[in-house]
């Protein structure tokens, strides 16, 4: 959700850093922006708004603002509505202490009410401005500005990423406790970042804080400490994304760039790791890993519905499998035995992913990430990490990342396969990987999306159907479609429209029916669609099937092949659906209103 950045050594160059960092973090959704920069002559200068990064821009132009250590932040609001004054940065009585922070803290109340006693007078409703005050105390009781940052933050329960500057200090305090934090390390520069697109563009190399660090950074470098105050030796790591991935490449939006990058983003998925012809997957990051007897796939969102058509795959060869929603998850986890438990996070920073792995960690499990972000906590704090390689996705609605998800559950399923499926099966479910690529780069190609989107538009509710493995992709496809058209849209097993969604069918509610092979899925499928076609509405079909399209009023077709892979060309068909009827109500697709890229908080 909120975006930070924060910089240090750009002398009169910081002002533009940071507003260029906060641009790049957009997509994580916001509702207000702000700066905040100082150095060791000036007071602090604070601008924020309300509103877009514009307003911000705006009320820059109209004043000077100067200083040689700045942060920034986009807000996505929690405590407070989004107004200027709830906008962060957030700032003590005297002005000399800034600060902006991503997370919440869980004693904000009982500290504010400790510090109005003591005369603090606050400006916000926001559970963030205690910590200015906090610091403020501290140095007024004689402390160094770093150290009454680190006493601050011993006060704080919850989670948090917090970024601190003190006016006459040309330094920049920081500290990261269940919310995600990278310091970005450059040719005499420094930089701060939520996620690394705010500092990518000047540097590609990293440091990944972990939880109750602190870094302090000065022009003259860069150090981390624990808690305890003793140094810590970081690993600098070179990040692989190139800057100009992170921009839109002459698409109208992100989104309609990332659902176009999908054949690249699964061939990296795939590089290195299927060879076909000895029937073999290679993840040498899994060594290790047995063949469990269960597994527990815990995700939200999108991640799980990635979960639920993992687990299917796990059965087919045996294996039992359950996908659980990982806030569920977390607060009454199932009895566990030996299963392998499965967090899956696009960003591996989801908040309600990470407390159900470590839940199951604590007792006793196996845990496995499968996410996008290397050095993300989820890979940091699993046993083992298998990463998705989709590379970097700005729209807040996930595309690329979930048909990621997809193909890596079904990379993963045939390393634990053993000699589970005969040899020249599992050649052909490789094959069938391997090719999938190629085939969404042909559903791209002919796809009539944007017709069909154009003749269903305004309808009273769009529903999404499908069974087996494409029972995951109709709930994924009806929640890409309310994500960013913000019309009502459900996904639903087909089988169960007769108990109780029916009454909802009108000639006004076009049925999106995922129909693919020829199997009793599929037969019993096309039941369903007659059932719908007899009440009035609007059948449209997404298949590759002949058949099923004498019963529908208009179809998407899929190419025909391997039912494991089908759903991920059906979910392209869908996620343009989704596009087209955005763009066409004029929608805001990369930014969805009261949306995040990335939910950090529980």
């Amino acid at each position: 959700m909120c975006g930070i950045i924060g910089c240090v050594g750009r002398g009169d160059e910081t002002l533009d850093v940071l507003v260029e960092g906060l641009s790049k973090l957009e997509y994580r959704g916001y509702d207000s922006a702000g700066v905040a920069l100082s150095d060791g002559d000036i007071d602090m200068n604070v601008v924020k708004r309300a509103g877009e990064l514009d307003a911000l821009r705006e009320a820059l132009s109209e004043r000077s603002v100067r200083g040689r250590v700045g942060i920034g932040h986009t807000r996505w609001s929690t405590h407070g509505p989004p107004t200027d004054e709830n906008a962060h940065p957030h700032t003590d009585c005297t002005g000399a202490v800034a600060v902006v922070h991503n997370g919440i803290i869980e004693n904000y109340d009982d500290l504010r009410e400790e510090l109005e006693a003591e005369g603090h007078e606050f400006q916000s409703d926001t559970d963030t401005e205690v910590v200015p005050h906090l610091v403020e105390a501290g140095i007024a009781a004689g402390e160094s500005p770093e150290a009454a940052f680190h006493a601050a933050v011993d006060r704080l329960s919850g989670s948090f990423a917090l970024v601190c500057v003190v006016a006459g200090e040309e330094a920049v305090f920081a500290v990261r406790q269940d919310s995600p934090l990278v310091l970005g390390v450059g040719d005499n520069s420094y930089y701060l970042g939520s996620d690394v697109p705010a500092f990518l563009a000047y540097t590609d190399r990293v440091v990944y804080l972990d939880d109750g660090e602190f870094a302090t950074l000065r022009p003259s470098g860069w150090m981390v400490r624990d808690g305890d105050g003793d140094a810590v030796e970081k690993p600098v790591e070179t990040v692989e994304w190139d800057v100009e991935d992170t921009g839109k490449s002459g698409y109208d939006h992100y989104m309609l760039k990332e659902i176009h990058e999908q054949p690249r983003a699964l061939r990296q998925c795939l590089s290195g790791r299927v060879d076909e012809q000895r029937g073999e997957v290679t993840l040498p990051e899994l060594d290790g890993l047995a063949t469990p007897s269960s597994v527990h796939l815990v995700a939200c969102g999108t991640s799980y519905h990635a979960a639920l058509y993992g687990a299917q795959l796990f059965h087919s060869l045996g294996i039992h499998a359950q996908a659980f929603l990982a806030s569920e998850y977390a607060t009454g986890v199932p009895p566990l035995g030996d299963a392998l438990v499965v967090g899956i996070t696009q960003s591996g920073e989801t908040a309600d992913t990470l407390s159900a792995l470590r839940e199951a960690r604590a007792r006793g499990a196996t845990t496995l990430a499968v996410t996008n972000v290397v050095g993300s906590s989820a890979a940091r704090e699993c046993d083992y990490a298998l990463y998705i390689r989709a590379g970097p996705e700005i729209g807040v609605a996930a595309t690329k990342t979930f048909s990621s998800q997809l193909v890596s559950l079904n990379l993963l399923v045939e390393y634990l396969a053993g000699d589970r499926r005969p040899s020249e099966e599992r050649r052909e479910v490789l094959q069938t990987l391997r090719d999938l690529p190629g085939r969404v780069q042909q559903v791209l190609d002919e796809s009539t999306a944007e017709e069909i989107a154009e003749e269903y538009l305004g309808g009273d509710g769009y529903f999404f159907i499908g069974r087996g493995l494409n029972y995951p992709v109709a709930l994924e496809g009806a929640l890409k479609f309310k994500e960013i058209t913000y019309e009502h849209a459900e996904g639903f097993a087909a089988g169960e429209l007769k108990h109780g969604t029916l009454a909802l069918v009108t000639e006004q509610t076009p049925v999106f029916a995922v129909v693919t092979g020829d199997d009793v899925p599929a037969q019993k499928t096309l039941g369903n669609v007659r059932e719908v076609e007899s009440r009035g509405a609007p059948v449209i079909a997404v298949t590759d099937d002949d058949q099923i399209e004498r019963y529908a009023d208009a179809s998407l077709r899929v190419p025909s092949g391997s039912a494991r892979v089908a759903p991920v060309l059906v979910n392209v068909q869908l996620q343009l659906v989704a596009y087209w009827v955005a763009n066409a109500l004029g929608r805001s697709i990369d930014k969805p209103r009261n949306l995040a890229k990335s939910v950090t908080v529980e």
